[in-house]
């Protein structure tokens, strides 16, 4: 076979040759980096040789090496001294890596392919120090010059093979002799096309929701007994999908620079039982730098027509991992970790993606949103959960990426798209704030329970004392719960946080009304004189109204805003003036109860526990008095005047 390419290549027959030499060369590039990883492996087991051993036999097999003896390297590794390790088979290893590059060049010389001088003065000079002594002892500085993917350091044989592999893609384009879904082809066999229409059919489904960034071209071709589906995905170096499909079997490798992008990737896939490698042996803090991570799953499809689904699901994934870790990134700066990774893996499987969210300016386009409603986090590094909460954040940013998404697809405006994102912000800062008003609304019915219970034990009427006081520790531990919630709110989020502390004050009412109900029930029945039973039922009936009062208060709130209807703030406002009247009288019949007290010439004991019923009644109609005076300060001020 390779007399032959010679004599094709002697007669000027390129386009026969080629072809055949990229195959090759793309088979070769698959090993190779699995030489980089065995490498890299050894190294970081010779540092730490009580870790766990991880296991590269089936990345062995993807890459096409049929040596299984290189399955036991990297046990074999072991430290020498502070610069070198003695790694038996490294001469071997490293022979099989240069005949590797050397493969991979070899179609670039042979189509005279512009970069090919500079990849081989590249390789020269990678390969003018010796990599291994005659005992396979490695050098620390030879595995860096081996393995390194950071181009601020030195060149390295990791980046000529990720640079040789761009360049094979191209040339691979270029020599494509048919176009299928979108996906340039060449060399197939009678029975790959509707496979590689499957693959292309889903890169082309999703790949609108890329906009205009460059990637996701697929090339297939048949080498030996595998079809192979290539996609470069984006524009990062080391991120690019093989498929190699032989009979009904799928193997797919995936390499990837950020581990979480990888993981994510995994993710999307579970729906399929792919056999996996042991990926997390490969995130080691040994060599986080630089280094790229790998994947190597295996699908064995259980007909063909199930493969092809496999296929054309995969393709549809890739367009979600295109900047994947520039857009967690940014939502870092609005959510939680958890929530953004969670952010991500619904726009994924809602077909939404994040490109336009990126697009459309990132997180500056929440911030801009809450800049314009006069809103600002609760203080330095504050995320949008610390305004709205982690639930409400999470909902507006799954409508942000949706209507950036239907924005820039449909051709819309940004100022349009800045205004609904505005609006929609403005909505969920509402529906916290309603959140708040819940808990006040709910805190004030339990409030209302309780002050009915005592009105009707004094008159005679509903339970017993005893029940009464019992019920009413329940409704008080409710209302504690609704303080917390509101409190949380209200750590959260600096713009309602003065609204959260109306429900903590609320709780003041709430304790002074139980606090009445547990003195109730000590008075033994009929003990309550009957000069102090009509001021001390009075009292009750105060404390009721104004709890009421305070209900229709905060009800009428929801509703409130700049331009709110000129009736529906009398009405707010009637009902915290009328709270402050009650108030008063709360106070004149506190003053009664002491005085019948004072008259009726009753035991001590009776006499202690009236006046504390009657303190705990008027304490609450005095905290529903500054729990509606602040409410109202509230409206006015925050939420009114804006």
């Amino acid at each position: 076979m390779a007399e032959k390419q010679r004599i094709l290549g002697a007669l000027g027959e390129s386009q026969l040759v080629v072809p055949a030499l990229i195959n090759r060369a793309l088979a070769a590039n698959d090993r190779a980096k699995y030489y980089f990883s065995l490498l890299q492996l050894a190294a970081a087991h010779a540092a730490q040789p009580t870790e766990g051993r991880p296991d590269l036999r089936r990345e062995r097999i993807a890459a096409g090496d049929a040596d299984a003896a290189l399955d036991a390297l990297i046990a074999a590794a072991r430290r020498i001294d502070a610069g070198r390790i003695a790694l038996p088979g490294a001469a071997v290893l490293f022979a099989r890596a240069r005949t590797a590059l050397e493969e991979m060049i070899a179609p670039l010389r042979a189509a005279a392919d512009a970069g090919a001088e500079e990849f081989e003065a590249r390789y020269r000079a990678l390969c003018a120090e010796p990599w291994c002594d005659a005992e396979d002892c490695v050098s620390d500085a030879a595995v860096a010059r081996a393995t390194s993917a950071s181009r601020e350091a030195a060149d390295s044989l990791h980046l000529l093979v990720m640079d040789l592999h761009k360049a094979l893609n191209r040339l691979q384009a270029a020599f494509a002799s048919e176009t299928i879904e979108g996906a340039r082809a060449y060399s197939l066999g009678p029975d790959d096309r509707p496979l590689v229409a499957a693959f292309a059919r889903g890169v082309r489904r999703t790949s609108p929701l890329r906009f205009d960034h460059p990637g996701l071209e697929t090339t297939a071709t048949r080498s030996g007994a595998r079809l192979v589906l290539q996609n470069d995905i984006g524009t990062t170096d080391a991120h690019v999908l093989v498929v190699h499909v032989e009979g009904l079997a799928a193997t797919l490798t995936y390499t990837d620079v950020h581990l979480p992008k990888l993981v994510f990737f995994l993710g999307m896939l579970a729906r399929w039982p792919i056999a996996w490698n042991d990926t997390r042996s490969k995130s080691d803090a040994a060599f986080e730098d630089g280094i790229y991570h790998v994947a190597v799953g295996t699908y064995a499809a259980p007909d063909r027509a199930t493969l092809e689904q496999y296929l054309e699901f995969l393709g549809s994934r890739l367009v979600f991992l295109i900047d994947w870790n520039r857009a967690r990134k940014r939502l870092r700066l609005l959510l939680r970790k958890k929530d953004a990774l969670a952010l991500l893996k619904w726009a994924a499987e809602e077909d939404v993606g994040h490109m336009a969210f990126l697009k459309a300016g990132g997180e500056q386009l929440v911030f801009e949103a809450l800049a314009s409603l006069g809103k600002t986090p609760a203080g330095f590094g504050a995320r949008l959960d610390d305004v709205l909460g982690g639930k409400a954040a999470f909902t507006y940013l799954k409508f942000v990426f949706r209507a950036a998404t239907e924005a820039l697809r449909e051709g819309r405006p940004e100022a349009l798209l800045a205004d609904e994102i505005r609006a929609e912000l403005l909505g969920s800062l509402l529906s916290v704030r309603h959140t708040v008003l819940d808990y006040a609304s709910e805190q004030v019915g339990l409030a209302i329970e309780i002050a009915s219970a005592v009105r009707d034990a004094l008159i005679g009427g509903g339970a017993s004392p005893e029940t009464a006081a019992q019920r009413a520790k329940e409704w008080e531990r409710r209302a504690d719960e609704l303080v917390n919630l509101a409190r949380e709110l209200g750590r959260r989020s600096a713009n309602i946080a003065e609204l959260a502390r109306l429900v903590e004050r609320g709780d003041d009412t709430v304790d002074a009304l139980e606090d009445a109900a547990f003195h109730l029930s000590l008075l033994a029945p009929g003990s309550v004189g009957q000069p102090a039973q009509g001021p001390l039922a009075a009292l009750a009936e105060l404390a009721l109204h104004a709890a009421q009062e305070y209900l229709k208060a905060v009800e009428g709130a929801r509703d409130l805003g700049r331009g709110a209807p000129r009736a529906e703030v009398q009405d707010f406002l009637q009902s915290v003036h009328r709270i402050v009247e009650l108030e008063h009288k709360g106070d004149e019949a506190e003053r009664a109860v002491h005085s019948a007290l004072a008259r009726d010439g009753a035991e001590a004991r009776s006499v202690f526990v009236v006046a504390e019923v009657a303190r705990g009644l008027e304490i609450a109609t005095d905290c529903l008095m500054h729990s509606a005076l602040g409410l109202r300060d509230h409206m006015l001020g925050s939420v009114m005047a804006q």
